[in-house]
């Protein structure tokens, strides 16, 4: 099969599209013909090397995968071949006790499809048949591939952490991002007022198309003091942050008392400070959040078959060009999620 392929880490360079073994099935598998496979943050970081995740080499990416049941290894997949589905990318062993629990995402064997086993960025992928949903509702390919790992991760940290009710506050950093999107959208069909941000004016109408009340350019405007004149002073309740050092102050300090700072990424860096007295002060949460638990998958996915929530995709690729997928996201131009076909 065609896959795109690194051997070692490092920059876009390093990826090239090549002949692989196809996948062999163990009982319990399932084996998807790929007909898409979104672009993540999560794919970047994997390709440059971080220490959090152990990655064999060489290693085939891409976390977000929809396609077509070719080959069910056993029996009891609850999926056929021919069957249009696509793969819940967070692996859980399903017997520990977070796992049994409902809460998967903290599993002590947890692992991502695409990281640290190889994922979708191919002519075919194999998952645990658990891992393998129907598509929901007429969802094409390429929707089907751009809202399962962003869309887990923003129903966590709006739902599952933050605990957003109707009428609050939120703002959510970088609309044109795969999780900003999702929380947008999310955030606003739960009843909540959204203040989002962009990089440029020209992504400004399609934030505020996707729910958003406000909508700031974080490369000229005073986030806080946007925040604080939108909210009457008052701050917002949640805040959604996966940027990090270059946001991580202003999202702190555009929170009301008693409010709420969840984050799921760095892509400004690691390393951030916090002043306890502010934090003690003002009573506020802040909570690291990975990916979500297989239910909010699903009530995601219920969403999306429903129409109540969209991917938002910013263009489709070809396999051969995994490499300028890799180098558009870096960029910081696109809006919404990158989808490659094979």
């Amino acid at each position: 099969m065609k896959a795109a392929v690194f051997h070692q880490h490092g920059g876009p360079e390093v990826l090239r599209c090549e002949d692989r073994p196809s996948p062999v099935l163990a009982p319990g598998e399932v084996l998807v013909r790929v007909k898409a496979c979104a672009l993540n943050h999560l794919d970047i970081w994997i390709r440059q090397g971080i220490p959090a995740f152990k990655v064999p080499l060489p290693h085939i990416g891409g976390c977000d995968v929809s396609g077509i049941v070719e080959q069910v290894g056993g029996e009891g997949a609850g999926v056929a071949p021919g069957d249009r589905v696509f793969v819940a990318p967070g692996l859980s062993c399903w017997r520990c006790g977070f796992c049994l629990a409902g809460r998967d995402n903290l599993c002590t064997a947890y692992r991502i499809l695409g990281a640290q086993v190889d994922g979708g960025m191919a002519e075919f992928v194999k998952a645990p048949a658990v891992n393998v949903v129907p598509i929901p509702g007429a969802l094409s390919f390429e929707q089907a591939a751009a809202f399962p790992l962003t869309a887990v991760t923003a129903w966590h940290m709006l739902f599952g952490l933050a605990r957003l009710q109707p009428a609050e506050d939120v703002l959510v950093l970088g609309a044109g991002s795969g999780v900003g999107s999702m929380a947008v959208q999310m955030a606003r069909a739960a009843g909540a007022r959204v203040i989002t941000t962009v990089g440029s004016d020209d992504k400004m109408g399609k934030a505020k198309a996707l729910g958003a009340e406000a909508v700031l350019n974080h490369e000229r405007d005073d986030i806080v003091e946007r925040v604080k004149t939108i909210t009457g002073g008052r701050g917002v309740d949640v805040v959604v942050e996966h940027v990090g050092p270059a946001t991580w102050e202003k999202s702190l300090r555009s929170l009301a008392k008693g409010g709420r700072l969840v984050t799921c990424g760095a892509t400004t860096g690691p390393t951030v400070t916090i002043d306890l007295r502010f934090l003690y002060m003002r009573q506020t949460s802040v909570m690291g959040s990975l990916m979500g638990t297989r239910a909010e998958l699903l009530a995601a996915s219920k969403w999306m078959g429903e129409g109540r929530i969209q991917a938002v995709i910013d263009s489709v690729l070809s396999l051969q060009d995994v490499r300028a997928a890799h180098e558009r996201m870096l960029d910081r131009k696109l809006f919404g999620k990158i989808v490659v076909t094979p």
